[in-house]
């Protein structure tokens, strides 16, 4: 890992997401004062409440911060105005009938084959039902998307060519009917739009726009960047992390725990209701042979009144030792499975037991989630859904869905079969009365979606299950299980959030040398130590405390491993590489965390702070353009709120990322093409500074919805 090129020496400060108040002496500064370290998500209810007093004499224009469902917004007022969708899924209908074949292609089979031996009145008549079944133009209508290059501009409508066939014009001319009616509609703050092409529409900010927009960013810099919350507030929950009881968390559950972190982050402040839950697994026959192992080994534990002051010890060397006697002993395997009986049937000695394993390995997981900053967890394990299993699988056979199969009771999905041919099933009960986990997410989801807050469920509109790709057959089959049996409302979506899996780098399994799965822990400490080590190797560094060092290097050691996951595109494997994940070289953490620590440096020798003082953040003020890299780098800015709501939409926090290397690359060519310090006026001077707060500021909010903390100084 390489921090250079670093000449002062080391004054670490931690700046997290504070409230403050501004104060206006001198230069016009408001003073950012240090607050207690406070997580992400409970942090975003302040920055409405955040206060900046601007001089009178600098104070920026007020201006809404656009987004690209404005601009869709915008297209769907004017494409319900110029056409009827009634007429355009008429003339769709009957340019998809009389669309000829290209030759040498093989005809599809079945209706589509068909569709030449039409009459001329079959194909009216089918268009017609079109028309009368048409619905109002939606925003998917809009067909709006950012612009794929600069050159584009801002963002591109490409409705225009689809319209066109259905209407039987050129994509041209209904791209200028498009235009005609827009140009007032978004005359304020866009260009006059540009015919492209074909008939694709681009359309462009304009110049006061972009001033105005950063100037407000700026003035909101350690605050929400002037961005209003959702006008659309959901109800979310977000099921991730989920490790199983009695065993350590491994490697495998560090992209649930960081991409199920994040997209929580980012929907709380986008404004919806989050709930965080742990789906733990904390019920199962693994339990009967723990227990029983206890009996033997801890009887205490078995005990209320002595399970309180039982130290179950190392958890894993626990589970390791019941295992062996499960596998080798035909006695104590019969305990066991009698155990299990027992604890299904609540008797005390079992319960407590298997709680004092439950709250033994809470306190182990909790270890991680502190070294992650990973808070708000509200743990629901398997066992919470126990007692609505029985009305899963009475509801399911009251509906003709499951049916008895070979001893057990399964539902059969049209679609899904095994790899010999034979149909697929979810068995939701087993041949000896036991329930399966598909029973168990079913129940889930009917306390998630279907039941009301009063009846004690969530009622909740979106639930994201953030597990590994393998398990998307699984979620695939219990979703539409629990469609077809009513247990989703319309209005809620269940959505899987797939990814890939952490391998080596040789592309295998991502082991210990001697084989087995690598330790959360183990993983987050040797990035840490890592970290750490490379600091204290560094002469400038001397004389700078064990405790602020400690904390840079955690920073560092833990961003760095997130960064590096979030950066990926989630449903791909990667490579997992402490030497690439701790470059200051390219999209990484270290880079973008020294790429904060540089602007804040650029605003202290810019107004005359000195280092090691917490920074005073400048007032903002009206921009002024004098190159080209000053429109560019807010250009860039202004497109915040389109990659929070493209990752809101499709969940792939890489979005993020791949955004703030964008924007670090955007800002050193502004600061390559614009000196700061030695601006010609004070105007603009003062101008460039806030793009350097604007920037700060945008690095700092999506480093703290990934959960990195930022550093004033590297």
């Amino acid at each position: 890992m390489r921090f250079s090129p670093l000449s002062t020496s080391l004054a670490f400060i931690m700046i997290q997401w504070i409230s403050l108040r501004a104060h206006a002496f001198g230069v016009a500064r408001r003073r950012v004062a240090v607050a207690p370290v406070a997580p992400f998500q409970e942090m975003t209810s302040q920055f409405s409440n955040s206060q900046l007093h601007l001089s009178s004499t600098s104070a920026p224009p007020q201006c809404d911060i656009k987004n690209i469902r404005w601009v869709q917004d915008s297209v769907l007022e004017v494409i319900s105005e110029v056409f009827d969708p009634a007429e355009v899924a008429r003339g769709a209908a009957l340019a998809k009938l009389n669309k000829k074949k290209k030759g040498k292609k093989k005809k599809k089979e079945g209706a589509q084959a068909e569709d030449n031996n039409l009459s001329a009145d079959e194909k009216l008549e089918i268009a017609e039902r079109a028309a009368a079944n048409a619905k109002p133009f939606s925003i998917a209508d809009t067909m709006v998307t950012l612009a794929t290059r600069p050159e584009f501009g801002d963002y591109q409508i490409n409705a225009a060519l689809g319209l066109s066939r259905a209407l039987n014009m050129s994509p041209h001319e209904c791209a200028g009917l498009m235009v005609e009616k827009l140009l007032p509609v978004i005359d304020e703050y866009m260009e006059e739009p540009e015919i492209a092409g074909p008939g694709f529409i681009n359309l462009r900010f304009k110049n006061d726009y972009l001033t105005a927009a950063a100037s407000q960013m700026a003035a909101d810099a350690t605050g929400r960047l002037s961005l209003p919350e959702t006008k659309k507030k959901e109800k979310i929950i977000v099921d991730f992390s989920s490790p199983n009881i009695a065993k350590e968390m491994h490697v495998g559950h560090l992209r649930s725990t960081i991409i199920g972190d994040t997209l929580c982050n980012l929907l709380k402040f986008v404004g919806h209701d989050v709930i965080r839950l742990n789906h733990v697994g904390d019920w199962g026959t693994q339990f009967g042979m723990l227990v029983e192992h206890l009996r033997d080994e801890c009887p205490a534990a078995l005990s209320t009144e002595t399970s309180a002051n039982v130290d179950l010890g190392d958890l894993v060397e626990l589970y390791k030792a019941a295992k062996k006697r499960f596998d080798a002993d035909p006695d104590f395997k019969i305990k066991a499975r009698e155990c299990v009986v027992q604890l299904q049937a609540g008797n005390d000695n079992e319960v407590t037991a298997w709680k004092a394993l439950c709250a033994a390995s809470r306190v182990e997981y909790q270890k991680i989630y502190d070294m992650l900053n990973i808070r708000g967890l509200v743990e629901r394990g398997e066992s919470f859904y126990n007692p609505y299993l029985n009305d899963v699988v009475s509801a399911l056979e009251s509906q003709g869905l499951a049916v008895e199969s070979e001893g057990t009771l399964a539902v059969f999905l049209d679609g899904y079969k095994n790899r010999d041919g034979t149909p697929l099933p979810i068995i939701v009960r087993k041949s000896d009365g036991g329930f399966n986990y598909a029973t168990t997410d079913l129940a889930a989801i009917r306390h998630r979606v279907e039941f009301d807050v009063e009846g004690g469920g969530e009622k909740a509109d979106r639930v994201l299950y953030v597990t590994d790709a393998g398990q998307s057959q699984h979620f695939d089959m219990v979703f539409q299980a629990a469609k077809q049996a009513g247990f989703v409302p319309e209005k809620s979506s269940l959505e899987h959030v797939p990814f890939g899996l952490v391998q080596g780098a040789d592309g295998k399994k991502f082991a210990t040398r001697s084989g087995d799965t690598v330790k959360l822990k183990d993983l987050l400490n040797e990035a840490v130590r890592i970290a750490s080590d490379d600091l204290n190797q560094r002469s400038e560094n001397e004389g700078v405390s064990k405790e602020i060092m400690d904390r840079v290097a955690k920073t560092v050691g833990i961003g760095a491993v997130k960064y590096a996951d979030l950066s990926m595109n989630r449903e791909s494997n990667y490579r997992f590489s402490y030497e690439r994940m701790l470059s200051l070289n390219g999209n990484t953490a270290p880079y973008m965390l020294y790429a904060y620590a540089r602007i804040c440096g650029i605003i202290r020798k810019s107004t005359g702070q000195k280092d090691g003082n917490p920074i005073e953040w400048p007032e903002a003020s009206e921009i002024v353009i004098t190159e080209d890299a000053e429109v560019e780098l807010m250009r860039n800015l202004v497109h915040l709120p389109d990659i929070l709501l493209e990752v809101e939409r499709d969940l792939y926090p890489n979005k993020i990322c791949d955004y703030l290397f964008e924007t670090s690359q955007k800002f050193n060519k502004f600061y390559e093409a614009c000196s700061v310090n030695g601006a010609s006026t004070a105007e603009i001077k003062a101008s460039r500074l806030s793009l350097c707060s604007a920037t700060a500021g945008v690095i700092r909010l999506l480093l703290g919805v990934i959960g990195i903390d930022v550093l004033e100084k590297l």
